[in-house]
């Protein structure tokens, strides 16, 4: 039987899917703030989040963006779950849901 090469990762697995987030301009009202948004792949959304994009439900298993501000020293209570075409229309709509 042929031997198999398991090669071993570097570090470990991100919590928030595994890329590297990267650094875009906010939702329409918040141009000139810069945001990190990182990819949430399927298989890592369990939980049910509301999109400020349109005010409707993210359901565990659907694919998604975090963002959060990228000057922020905030934590978790900053990132935002986007649907993907909710963020990517983001310059020609505001948000709909006001967070604080």
């Amino acid at each position: 039987m042929p031997r198999r090469n398991h090669h071993r990762r570097a570090e470990p697995p991100s919590p928030l899917g595994g890329s590297q987030a990267r650094v875009e301009s906010g939702p329409a009202g918040y141009d000139g703030e810069q945001y990190q948004v990182r990819q949430i792949p399927g298989a890592r959304a369990t939980k049910t989040y509301r999109c400020p994009g349109c005010d409707h439900e993210i359901r565990p298993g659907v694919a998604h963006l975090v963002a959060w501000p990228a000057d922020a020293i905030g934590g978790a209570e900053d990132r935002r779950h986007w649907h993907s075409g909710c963020w990517n229309g983001r310059g020609s709509r505001g948000i709909t849901r006001r967070w604080s």
